[in-house]
Order: structure tokens, then sequence, then C-alpha cells
């Protein structure tokens, strides 16, 4: 299991990541783009959670009682509002220094998370409500190891989150030779060949045992921002729940 386990993770990966930690909670920061990406992918996770779970629709804690894990996590820029939204939740990601920074950012808002510098499949226990994974699966070396290791970690009602780039010439475009050069993503971050198309992302929860119930893009609009629409073409989220 160990052998597998490490298999998913890319040294290199970690270390960029890593080397961002310090300024991870710095809107202006190497961060900068996820600050922006956060409030569209809350309102999504959001609407999953009131689909699936109905009746606490205008609850501030809707998560109250539930647990949640939040795999690749950083320094917690989701995590903390999953927290806040009820859950109990535990943080994993690769790099120590982004458990170290998210620790230290949970502790000065008063926020109790279980953060862990574990790979996902090295993790025993399971039977999560909500398990997210944020712009994650683009940078592993087996996206489908990861996947059902994900997947593992879901209770028989829970829900399985993903969001990350699609593989076209456009966010070739977007992501790489804009983001990275003018966009303020650091130079590095992201290999197109290793983006994944929805349809392939849904080949590999399928087989994993995962039925996609929901699925929307993230598109940059220059009168809103970032916002949730029917175009997939740069990056996308998909929700999915353990087949019946």
């Amino acid at each position: 299991m160990a052998d597998n386990a490490q298999a998913t993770i890319d040294p290199k990966e970690a270390a960029h990541f890593g080397a961002m930690a310090a300024d991870w909670w710095d809107p202006q920061g190497s961060s900068a783009m996820l600050h922006k990406l956060n409030p569209v992918r809350l309102r999504y996770i959001r609407a999953a959670i009131d689909q699936q779970w109905p009746g606490r629709e205008k609850a501030f804690r809707p998560l109250e009682g539930r647990r949640a894990l939040d795999v690749g996590c950083g320094a917690g820029l989701l995590t903390e509002p999953l927290a806040r939204l009820g859950a109990s939740v535990t943080g994993l990601d690769a790099a120590p220094e982004n458990i170290a920074a998210a620790l230290s950012h949970a502790e000065s808002q008063g926020l109790t998370i279980d953060y862990r510098a574990t790979p996902v499949e090295e993790m025993a226990e399971g039977g999560f409500d909500l398990v997210t994974s944020m712009e994650v699966i683009e940078h592993v070396v087996d996206p489908a190891t990861f996947v059902r290791a994900l997947a593992s970690k879901v209770s028989p009602d829970g829900l399985l989150i993903l969001s990350t780039p699609n593989r076209t010439p456009l966010s070739r475009i977007a992501m790489i030779t804009v983001g990275e050069s003018i966009g303020g993503i650091p130079k590095g971050t992201h290999d197109w060949g290793k983006f994944l198309t929805p349809e392939e992302l849904t080949a590999l929860l399928d087989a994993a045992g995962m039925d996609v119930i929901d699925s929307s893009g993230l598109s940059f609009d220059p009168a809103r921002g970032f916002c949730l629409s029917a175009n997939k073409a740069i990056n996308y989220l998909l929700t999915a729940r353990p087949k019946s």
C-alpha cells in the first residue's frame, strides 16, 4: 500500500507548492489566483451540499455534524471555509511546509482542523460525508490511483467534488502562456499535458465506483471576474457520489 501511496505524489510538485507556503494567505502573493477562484468554488460546493442534504439551505453551518476531507489542501484556503460551514475537517497536503502554514493560520482564526502531511492513499480512515480536491489531480503522477483513493474515502451518502483545468488549446493559452507570464500564476505550476478533459475524469470516476451527478465550467468574465458557466474550456468542477 505504501508504494502505491507514494506513487501519486510528484516530489517536484510538492516542492514547488511547498515553496509558496509562506505567502499562501496573501491575496496578492503567489496564490493570488487561488484567492480569486475560492469564492466561486465555495458557491459551487454550497449548492452541492444543499442539493445533497436539503433542509438547511439558509443555515450558516449546513455541514454541522458532518465530516469533510480536503485533499491537496495547501495552506487551507478551502479547508477553513469548510470548517466554518460546520464540518469536522481533515486537510491533507504533500508539502509539510503547507501543513505548517495551515496549522498556524487556523490557530490564528480559532479553528480546529486536523491537518496532516500525509498522502490520501496512506490514510486509514474513510466514511467522509464530503471529500474535496481542488486543482490537485493535474499535479499527481497516477490520476487513476489518486481518484480511487479519493473515492474510497467517501461515505455511501457522501459527495466527492473535484476541480481541475481542461486540456484544450484555450486552457494552454489562458493558464500557461498568459497565466504564468502576466496572470500571477508562478512559472512552472502547470504541465498542460497532464490536464484531464471532463470525459477522461468522468471515466476515472466511473472506474472508481462513482457516478458524476453534476458539472460546471469555471470561466473568466471581464465584468464579473471568475464565475460558474456552461463553458468548460478552461476549468471545470465535477460532483460525484458512490454508485448505488
